[in-house]
């Protein structure tokens, strides 16, 4: 069974400590299934800067969309947020990612695209990182935010490799494609409902 939340997205809290925002500019790797609709959703939001879809958590022998569709690769499909942490903070990208972006409940798949390379997880830079987003889904889970279990994994980031070009910007590039009408449309349409006061101008 998929874990549906108990709260509406606008309604989800935050995580209690974030980033500082010091820095200038940030990157931020995420997977939660399917590349073309995290990239979408991810930039639709102010401070965001940049987004690449790509594969993280494999060897770059296999970094290619053939060799991680097979499943066999420990790779997962996942997007590069390039942000200005002044105007949208690492808890923030995180609150998008668990109330909007996908389904953290479901272990290895996001609907009907099953396998590891679909699975949930955050790649973490640094034990900053690494300690807010697990303190944060220590937090949601305690709060019963969804009536299953978060099962994102964190993992340490080794390197991140982009997808080939065609898999850039897709969504956006393909909107009556099948998938993206059905699938990364309706994400973007509940970031759009939920957040207006996040949306790039």
């Amino acid at each position: 069974m998929f874990g549906r939340s108990t709260l509406a997205p606008s309604d989800f809290p935050g995580p209690d400590e974030d980033l500082r925002a010091g820095e200038t500019e940030r990157t931020l790797v995420l997977a939660g299934g399917c590349f073309w609709c995290t990239e979408a959703v991810y930039r639709e939001l102010a401070g965001v800067i940049s987004v690449v879809s790509g594969y993280a958590g494999g060897t770059p022998e296999t970094a290619n969309y053939k060799d991680v569709c097979s499943g066999k690769t420990d790779h997962a499909e996942a997007i590069e947020i390039r942000y200005d942490p002044a105007r949208a903070s690492f808890g923030e990208l995180l609150r998008i990612f668990f109330s909007v972006a996908h389904d953290p409940t479901q272990l290895n798949r996001q609907g009907n695209d099953v396998g590891r390379q679909y699975r949930s997880a955050i790649f973490y830079r640094d034990e900053n990182e690494k300690r807010i987003a697990r303190d944060y889904i220590a937090k949601l889970d305690k709060a019963k935010v969804f009536d299953s279990p978060i099962v994102t994994t964190l993992e340490p980031l080794t390197k991140f490799y982009p997808a080939e070009d065609y898999h850039q910007d897709y969504a956006r590039l393909n909107p009556g494609q099948p998938y993206i009408a059905y699938v990364s449309a309706p994400k973007v349409a509940k970031l759009r409902k939920y957040f207006p006061e996040r949306l790039k101008k």
